[in-house]
């Protein structure tokens, strides 16, 4: 068992390797980016720039109220607190980098700056198929067995699927990223995309790719579909007591407690389905621009309007803590 553990650390390292010396022997990727200098577009960059900093605002406060609040220290505000982080990581791996193209107007991207936006992208992207699966047990656990949630969702078991979310991503986009980087690239090497996307970049190979783009799609595939349907098998069981339940108040606090939780899931699984399951013949190099803009920079901003409109202790939470400085400023 140690011999395997030791042999297969040993090819992971030499895989590294072998892809920084790719990296340090290649010359620069082109992103052609989302925006073009005109006057409309100008306006559509300062736009994206607001909903980027109410975006990353909006989650840092979610994770401070989180953090701040005794009634918030529970799995499922843990859970959510990491969903907050894993949006804010996203974004500031891709918008920094856009902002500074558009601005400067220097587009290139270094390979190994291409393969760390694709590992982080690909690692917060998988992790929260995972997270928001784990939320959903979470509800299933709250609504169907109250009375033992303390034990069936235990701070250890929370926090093992918080790690495990966590490492399943990473492993996904470390291996996508090493192998998307180990290909030859031809000597055009512009990206008609505003940020490194695996399958953007695999387009500009010399190689034969079909066998690494079929693996590429069924590893897609199993990451969407597998949470996705723990996700469903959660909602039928929570909606199966719901219809059960005599008291309406119960059955109002119960699909209250869920909804923000199915909203996001709707917004999130949407769009990546959109993008990684449509078959290839179909993808088009604008709409998948469009619908990364959606779930990379919308997204983001509209998990917390979600979980904060429509949930009570959120809400609670953040009066409390305008109260406190307000009290504050009086004093």
């Amino acid at each position: 068992m140690m011999k395997t553990q030791s042999s297969i650390s040993s090819f992971a390292v030499l895989l590294l390797f072998e892809i920084m010396n790719l990296w340090n022997t290649t010359t620069d990727f082109i992103l052609l980016g989302l925006f073009n200098h005109t006057e409309a577009h100008l306006f559509l960059f300062v736009m994206v720039l607001t909903i980027v900093f109410t975006s990353l605002l909006g989650n840092a406060l979610m994770i401070f109220l989180i953090h701040q609040d005794v009634r918030l220290h529970t799995p499922m505000y843990f859970l959510l607190s990491q969903l907050s982080l894993m949006d804010m990581m996203l974004v500031t791996t891709i918008v920094p980098k856009m902002t500074a193209d558009y601005l400067t107007g220097l587009k290139s991207i270094s390979p190994f700056g291409c393969g760390l936006q694709i590992f982080f992208f690909i690692t917060l992207e998988g992790s929260e198929c995972f997270l928001l699966a784990s939320m959903s047990y979470d509800r299933y656990v709250a609504v169907c067995h109250p009375l033992r949630y303390v034990v069936l969702m235990s701070w250890k078991l929370c926090l093992r699927m918080t790690v495990g979310s966590w490492f399943l991503g990473a492993a996904d986009g470390l291996m996508q990223a090493a192998a998307t980087l180990s290909f030859p690239f031809c000597h055009v090497r512009e990206i008609n995309h505003f940020f490194c996307e695996a399958p953007t970049l695999v387009r500009l190979a010399c190689a034969n790719t079909l066998a690494f783009e079929n693996v590429m799609y069924i590893c897609c595939v199993l990451m969407l579909l597998v949470p996705f349907s723990l996700i469903l098998i959660s909602y039928s069981l929570i909606f199966a007591a719901v219809l059960q339940m005599h008291s309406r108040e119960a059955r109002k606090k119960a699909f209250a407690t869920c909804s923000s939780h199915l909203s996001v899931v709707g917004l999130f699984y949407g769009a990546a389905i959109f993008i990684y399951m449509r078959p290839k013949s179909y993808r088009s190099a604008n709409h998948d621009k469009i619908v990364s803009v959606f779930y990379t920079i919308f997204t983001p901003l509209l998990n917390p309007i979600i979980y904060s409109m429509r949930n009570s202790d959120v809400k609670g939470a953040l009066r409390k803590c305008i109260g406190q400085c307000v009290t504050l400023n009086h004093d």
